[in-house]
């Protein structure tokens, strides 16, 4: 019978039968050095990293938004033309004081002024009443929501064909319709009042349903405690409207109206389009041309950059206003509620 003689590993000095660990002294020397370089390069990620992420939009917003800002602001102050932009005379205040006592950039002030009341309070009022309505629970509600959207995302130029179409003097749809209740023809494009009216009627129709939306979203963050309390108390759907989804909404509201009078006071392409000439005149006798179609005329049409400049930082300072203002009624409404 063969024994057999199994040789069992020597214990080592902490009593373990096989090796044990390498104590932390062990580690070799380039493997400590190792680490340290990888936790530094990790501490460095860490902290610049998120600076890197957001670097394009600021690289962007150098290159397309303050460099435009400042070099139309050094512009404003001098004598260039298109022609020759990198020959610039020092003019000072003298761009201001030409367009302030031009007769069109007051016209064109003041069509941006009423095309804007215009177009801005039924389109704010008509956006609050389909948010209303679009509040309540109905049937295929995602689909109408969605076809709010849809004339937001529909192309100026498209929209503003369809509707110089239907403003149309001799074959319009607007005037055939008027035409049937004993109206006689308007000329849209011609008349002060109804050429303005006809490009408000352009800007109601594409922000409509985004400000519904921006509404809706609103009224949804309101919460139902304050409808059924409301309720218990015997109001009604109106009034609960009027006592508790508009004082809810003052924020909100007075958002879309700074928002509106911003995009208003920047109204470019409507009346481009809408004129028969295709000009930047905004119709044969400057009837609706607005502070935007002014800048172009005077900066691409006359090739003045100086003055467009001026013109270009005078908007910008009443957009400062409106902003002023906005932050001053913000306050006080937060104040007192």
């Amino acid at each position: 019978m063969t024994t057999r003689h199994d040789t069992a590993a020597p214990p080592d000095k902490e009593g373990g039968a096989a090796p044990g660990r390498p104590p932390a002294d062990a580690v070799p020397e380039v493997d400590k050095r190792r680490r340290a370089r990888l936790s530094r390069r990790w501490q460095r990620d860490m902290r610049w990293s998120p600076y890197a992420f957001v670097s394009p939009f600021f690289l962007l917003f150098l290159a397309f938004g303050l460099f435009p800002l400042i070099y139309t602001g050094w512009a404003s102050l001098h004598t260039v033309e298109m022609t020759a932009p990198t020959d610039m005379e020092w003019a000072g205040l003298r761009n201001y004081t030409r367009i302030f006592d031009d007769d069109f950039f007051w016209n064109a002030a003041k069509n941006t002024l009423t095309i804007g009341i215009i177009s801005t309070v039924p389109q704010l009022l008509m956006a609050m009443g389909i948010a209303h309505i679009l509040n309540y629970k109905l049937r295929a509600s995602t689909f109408y929501r969605v076809m709010m959207l849809a004339p937001y995302a529909t192309s100026i130029a498209a929209a503003s064909l369809v509707f110089v179409l239907l403003f149309g003097r001799d074959y319009g749809m607007i005037n055939w319709a008027l035409g049937a209740v004993g109206i006689d023809n308007i000329d849209w494009q011609n008349d002060k009042w109804a050429s303005q009216i006809a490009v408000s009627s352009i800007v109601i129709w594409r922000w409509t349903g985004y400000n519904a939306l921006i509404y809706l979203a609103a009224m949804q963050a309101i919460p139902q405690d304050l409808y059924e309390s409301a309720a218990l108390d015997g109001a009604n759907r109106w009034q609960q409207f009027l006592h508790v989804t508009l004082p809810s909404l003052r924020p909100t509201i007075l958002f879309t109206c700074v928002v509106s009078t911003i995009g208003a006071s920047q109204l470019f392409g409507e009346p481009l389009l809408f004129d028969a000439n295709k000009g930047t005149s905004g119709g044969s006798q400057h009837q609706f041309q607005t502070l935007g179609l002014y800048l172009y005329e005077q900066g691409w049409v006359n090739q003045h950059l100086g003055r467009a400049s001026a013109i270009a930082w005078t908007m910008f300072l009443i957009l400062i206003v409106i902003g002023i203002v906005n932050y001053v009624i913000s306050r006080r409404l937060r104040a007192s509620s």
